[in-house]
């Protein structure tokens, strides 16, 4: 009895899983016989010529500033342009500026100051009165009203103006300031040369892209073109889109990288970040590099770092010419001429004694001031020690300055020197990838050659003109490099 149930549940597991099974495989011939359907759709339409360059997606638009200018209206900007813009914009350059005319007028206060100086005084002294004596209550004047109509001429007689130390002084920091106002144009003629050239290479890339892409495009258009009348293989067509899919991607980057460069350039030389300008593409103008002789005779006279050390030393040493001072004695000479009375007058009478009469009033007198330092626990002493500290500490700033330069001026010189000869090798390379692009198309055309070999000639032609685009900007930048020790050449 139990061995028929168990007989009886075998035979109905057996019928479930046979129902299952058959269900599985009928799902799966008619996936089957879809993807067939499918590949058979494809393949009638590719032969009847149907298919064609992959639909393109739509071009991403990137995001910029709202333009501030009027519609329409495109300035060309060449790169003196940017660099002039660019100075009424940096402020980091103009604080420089603003440095070295302030130091100016501290110089010219430093020179007046070793000059007398006149000033004019006019006081009226009210007094109290007590009743009995003409004088008033205070002992110091002689009357209840006194009038005081002074000039003043005041002299500083003291070792710092014998010697001149502070004007000297700050002569040495109006050089300092002219000079590090130098060094930041020069360093803001670098940074605007680097996006300048930047936004020029950008825009050839860009350029260079956009060819690249219809170069493909018309490779892809060749392949289907051959595959439908059989003879290309599938495998060129497939190798052709491919190359199209990246040439597009490589377009898209470019379109970023030329937008990029605009925003920093318009940055540099726009207040309001204006993008609505053009720049000259000046890459191909030939500029000369001097010989090494001349750049380096330039460098001993024209090197604002150097002159900003050599100044910074010497105002050192005024400092400590000027701390020393301080322990000498000082003389200062005061000569007044004018009235002191109990009238506004001339002539009036004393009220202390006016049975006098009338007396003269006008008069002058003199106080010379001679002050000797005796004991300051050591404060003078420490001000003369914290100037030679710092006298020392430019001496070796300057050694340091030194050597910098002699090291910055051959490593910008060869690094010119090796950018002219990469120009020169690259342009060359790049005539040569463009001929041979086009020799390798006939050849494809004609049978003679492989997709890949043509999709090899594209991608070495685009970094060909890439990399000389580079070259030239690489060379630009380092002229401006070496010109930030030696002026313009």
């Amino acid at each position: 009895m139990e061995n028929d149930l168990e007989s009886t549940d075998l035979k109905e597991d057996l019928l479930t899983f046979d129902r299952r099974w058959s269900g599985i495989c009928a799902a799966v011939r008619l996936a089957g016989l879809v993807a067939v359907a499918l590949i058979l759709a494809r393949s009638q339409a590719r032969a009847q010529g149907h298919e064609s360059v992959p639909p393109q997606e739509s071009t991403i638009q990137l995001m910029q500033p709202s333009a501030t200018g009027p519609a329409g209206q495109l300035v060309t900007i060449t790169l003196q342009d940017a660099l002039e813009r660019a100075r009424k914009n940096s402020a980091q350059f103009l604080a420089a500026a603003t440095d070295a005319r302030n130091a100016h007028e501290d110089r010219v206060q430093a020179r007046a100051a070793l000059l007398p100086t006149l000033s004019n005084s006019t006081q009226y002294l009210g007094t109290q009165g007590n009743g009995i004596f003409s004088s008033g209550r205070f002992v110091t004047n002689d009357g209840v009203h006194v009038y005081r109509e002074w000039a003043v001429l005041h002299q500083d007689l003291s070792p710092g103006a014998f010697m001149r130390t502070g004007y000297r002084r700050a002569s040495a920091a109006e050089a300092l300031a002219q000079a590090r106002a130098e060094v930041a144009r020069r360093g803001l003629d670098v940074t605007v040369t680097r996006d300048y050239e930047a936004l020029v290479v950008s825009q050839r890339k860009y350029a260079t892209a956009q060819a690249s892409l219809d170069q493909a495009r018309h490779f892809l258009e060749i392949t289907q073109a051959g595959e439908r009348v059989g003879q290309t293989a599938h495998s060129d067509e497939i190798k052709a889109e491919l190359q199209f899919d990246q040439q597009k991607q490589g377009f898209e980057e470019a379109k970023l990288a030329l937008e990029s460069d605009r925003l920093t350039l318009a940055v540099l030389i726009s207040p309001s970040v204006n993008e609505n300008f053009s720049v000259v593409d000046d890459l191909d103008s030939p500029r000369a590099l001097p010989p090494f002789t001349d750049v380096q005779a330039m460098a001993e006279k024209q090197n604002p770092d150097l002159r900003a050390a050599v100044e910074s030393l010497r105002a050192a040493k005024f400092d400590v010419a000027a701390a020393r001072n301080a322990l000498l004695p000082s003389l200062s000479l005061d000569v007044d001429y004018g009235i002191e009375a109990n009238a506004f007058a001339l002539r009036s009478q004393v009220a202390a004694d006016p049975r006098l009469g009338p007396q003269p009033n006008l008069g002058y007198f003199a106080t010379a001031v001679l002050n000797v330092p005796v004991w300051d626990w050591g404060a003078l002493r420490s001000k003369l020690h914290q100037a030679e500290y710092r006298q020392q500490q430019a001496r070796v700033e300057l050694s340091q300055t030194q050597r910098e330069a002699v090291s910055n001026l051959y490593s910008f010189y060869n690094e010119a020197l090796v950018a002219r000869g990469a120009v020169e090798s690259l342009r060359h390379a790049a005539d040569l990838a463009t001929e041979s692009l086009r020799l390798t198309n006939l050849r494809y055309q004609a049978g003679e050659s492989t997709a890949l070999e043509v999709v090899d000639a594209q991608n070495t032609l685009t970094q060909a003109r890439n990399a000389y685009d580079d070259a030239e900007a690489r060379y630009r930048l380092a002229l401006a490099n070496l010109q930030t020790l030696t002026g313009s050449f």
